[in-house]
């Protein structure tokens, strides 16, 4: 006869099947997870404004190619999970069927949201919806099936945020929502266990494992694509730059001096204005910056001398406010421009 003990473990195990009898199919993971990540890859490749330089026209051929693959997937990870349930004489339940509807809806909204932030900004932001949406997803399965899924929903939620919070370069959180759908939920598919009970160590170890292929080995990739640029660079004064004859070295930092003066020109169209000449602001410069030129043309990479390089993709340049008022004096617009090369 069985202990006491045993025969606890064998209620408990029933209960909890029976409170969690929700159980996603691998190949749902795969699906979802291998396209997506895809996408992030390519995204900077395809679509361009380069290749579409009308924004509309831009923003209305990434909702097609998004809607185009997340309604493939939908209906081919439909066919065949039922398919596979039918197989295994199994019936596909309610719950199944509504929390995969929920899933839908997420990327759906998901799609929306990156479609949205062509006209109203906020591109920056377009990797952690993404992340959260997925989270968000993994977290509602995982409350009926396996806690693993709760577990892997959390923490993709909370490496979306702290992305955003970190303000990591745009790059940066690119490969890493890349290595969430396309690395991690593959590899989440062969950790489920079909609820079984596990160690704590062992749960611990697959959630770490499973953070070091979605966030730490990105990261390690992108710092290796990202290097700063060799210390043994020549660094040249502006003045010495201005005075060079002939061609140009490959790569070298240029000196910008504090007092230096910096045109900025700013043009305005619209269709209530007249077309204005472009205006000029002045800008003078309090501290020496040093400038990254590869084949004489600027590269992105800055940094005030001592300090670390600022790559090209990092937000280092905001708006805070855009103001329009009417007063006795006239209608005027007050706007604020922040240049930051120390990122917070």
């Amino acid at each position: 006869m069985p202990a006491p003990s045993q025969q606890l473990y064998a209620i408990h195990s029933m209960l909890t099947a029976g409170h969690r009898n929700l159980r996603i199919e691998r190949h749902s993971l795969w699906l979802w997870g291998v396209p997506a990540g895809l996408l992030f890859v390519l995204s900077e490749s395809i679509l361009t404004p380069a290749q579409l330089p009308d924004l509309t026209q831009r923003a209305l051929a990434w909702l097609a190619l998004l809607l185009l693959v997340l309604t493939s997937v939908a209906m081919l990870d439909w066919r065949w999970t039922q398919r596979v349930k039918q197989t295994r004489d199994e019936a596909w339940s309610f719950i199944h069927r509504q929390v995969l509807k929920v899933l839908w809806l997420l990327m759906g909204l998901a799609t929306l949201t990156t479609f949205a932030m062509f006209f109203y900004g906020g591109g920056y932001m377009v990797c952690t919806v993404w992340l959260v949406f997925l989270g968000v997803s993994l977290y509602v399965h995982g409350l009926f099936s396996e806690e693993l899924l709760e577990w892997a929903g959390l923490l993709t939620i909370l490496i979306g945020i702290a992305s955003l919070l970190a303000k990591l370069p745009y790059e940066t959180m690119r490969w890493v929502a890349a290595a969430v759908f396309g690395l991690g939920l593959p590899l989440l598919s062969m950790m489920l266990d079909r609820g079984r009970h596990r160690p704590a160590w062992q749960r611990l170890a697959q959630v770490l494992g499973w953070l070091a292929v979605v966030l730490v080995l990105p990261m390690a990739v992108d710092q290796q694509i990202h290097r700063d640029p060799p210390a043994t660079l020549p660094v040249m004064p502006l003045e010495q730059f201005r005075q060079q004859r002939g061609p140009l070295p490959t790569a070298q930092v240029v000196t910008l001096p504090a007092g230096t003066v910096i045109p900025v020109e700013i043009e305005l169209k619209g269709d209530i204005f007249a077309r204005p000449t472009p205006a000029q602001l002045q800008l003078t410069l309090t501290q020496p910056i040093e400038v990254l030129m590869q084949d004489g043309k600027l590269s992105g990479e800055a940094r005030i001398p001592g300090e670390n390089w600022l790559r090209r993709d990092t937000r280092w340049i905001s708006i805070p406010f855009l103001k329009a008022e009417l007063t006795r004096e006239g209608p005027q617009v007050r706007g604020q421009l922040v240049v930051t090369l120390r990122p917070e």
